[in-house]
């Protein structure tokens, strides 16, 4: 099956035709004529084309939830679906801290969700699991139970992946844990990708840490104490190593925008916009109750917060398009810079042929879509050239 589309290129602006056959780009031609090939609108209203979205972090989203029993197989399809109407052409279904029982049964139905549909399959990078390797120390344990929190525990973790078939591919934890960095070399010797969070190690944990091979910072900046030593502490050596893939929110609610700027240059390409959204992601604006946090808020600029306390965060409600639009409309970044944040950047990471980008050969994971100052507007997406159910609506 063939496929052709036109649009501008994200990271030149010029109008381009591309050309898709059998799942792969087969050409990108420059169109300048665009504006003369009759029922085009003209180069300024024609829809940018960019790689699509990988994400990293995503707990649930549109009322689904990963981390909820019984989870079902047709929920993770479900929700597969819905973030590709968001652009996301891949990610990573996260699950939290939980009962070590409840985390074999939640990997084992996102293993069955891929085994059944194809969607699901295509859409889904391997698993990613946060916790229950973290700190117990409040703040940096976040909203994680604390009674569930252990030291890493190679057996536990090999019977988590036993139960996801080998689908875990990336596990937060702290490494301030005794014996942290002989379990974060035995990862990365097994190709599991090791990400530090939720952590009060030292700079020297840290350090050890990276050293034995953790690649990947989760959510930089939260899941900390709310009040740190000026210098060191885990913040600075975590920007500081260049070898670390630092992730971030950027919703305008979890960092200030000095921070997200500061993490772009530190990190360069190697910065990673992630959702970490919770199942309230892409529902309407009121109160609800959820299962960890209980009375919470969404506000209509998509602040999560428990109720009666605003300056509390309850989870992340924004999905990457509009953290990509964040970047753009507080001068963080350029459109490209930022979208390859939320694109090329992760699909490197993971090591996806989707981090060729916008090019020929690479996978016809595209995106098309309208942008007016920092709004972003998807108007279609396809997975290797087809294109997505929630389009097709």
């Amino acid at each position: 099956m063939s496929v052709r589309m036109i649009g501008k290129h994200y990271r030149t602006g010029m109008p381009i035709e591309v050309k898709v056959r059998e799942g792969r780009i087969t050409a990108i031609t420059a169109t300048p004529a665009v504006t003369g090939i009759e029922g085009l609108p003209p180069v300024g209203h024609l829809p940018w084309l960019a790689p699509g979205l990988v994400d990293l972090q995503v707990n649930g989203g549109w009322g689904l939830d990963l981390n909820t029993a019984p989870l079902c197989p047709n929920t993770v399809l479900q929700l597969t679906w819905k973030l590709q109407s968001q652009g996301v052409t891949s990610y990573c279904p996260t699950l939290i801290t939980n009962s070590a029982a409840r985390l074999a049964e939640g990997a084992s139905v996102i293993a069955k969700a891929v085994r059944l549909y194809p969607d699901a399959a295509e859409g889904i990078a391997g698993i990613h699991l946060e916790g229950p390797f973290l700190s117990p120390e409040d703040g940096p344990r976040g909203a994680h139970p604390r009674q569930h929190i252990v030291p890493p525990d190679w057996e536990a973790f090999s019977r988590w992946q036993e139960a996801a078939e080998g689908l875990i591919r990336i596990i937060t934890l702290s490494p301030e844990w005794p014996d942290a960095a002989s379990f974060i070399a035995r990862c990365s010797e097994s190709g599991i990708l090791v990400s530090i969070g939720h952590t009060a190690a030292t700079p020297e944990q840290i350090r050890e840490a990276v050293a034995a091979g953790a690649v990947m910072s989760t959510h930089l900046g939260n899941g900390t104490h709310l009040t740190l030593s000026r210098h060191p502490n885990y913040l600075w050596e975590q920007l500081a190593a260049d070898e670390l893939h630092g992730c971030m929110i950027a919703d305008g609610h979890h960092l200030p925008d000095s921070v997200l700027a500061v993490i772009l240059r530190m990190k360069r390409n190697r910065a990673i916009l992630v959702s970490d959204a919770v199942s309230l992601s892409g529902m309407p604006p009121g109160s609800y109750h959820l299962h960890i946090g209980g009375d919470v808020v969404l506000t209509p600029e998509g602040r999560l917060h428990l109720a009666g306390q605003r300056q509390l965060l309850a989870g992340s409600a924004m999905m990457l398009p509009d953290q990509v639009g964040h970047l753009v409309e507080a001068g963080l970044a350029g459109l490209a810079d930022a979208w390859d944040c939320a694109s090329v950047h992760p699909a490197r990471l993971l090591g996806l042929e989707q981090a060729a980008g916008l090019e020929v050969g690479a996978p016809a994971d595209i995106v098309s879509f309208h942008m007016e100052g920092g709004k972003l507007s998807l108007l279609q997406c396809w997975k290797k050239g087809q294109i997505s159910p929630q389009s097709r609506e």
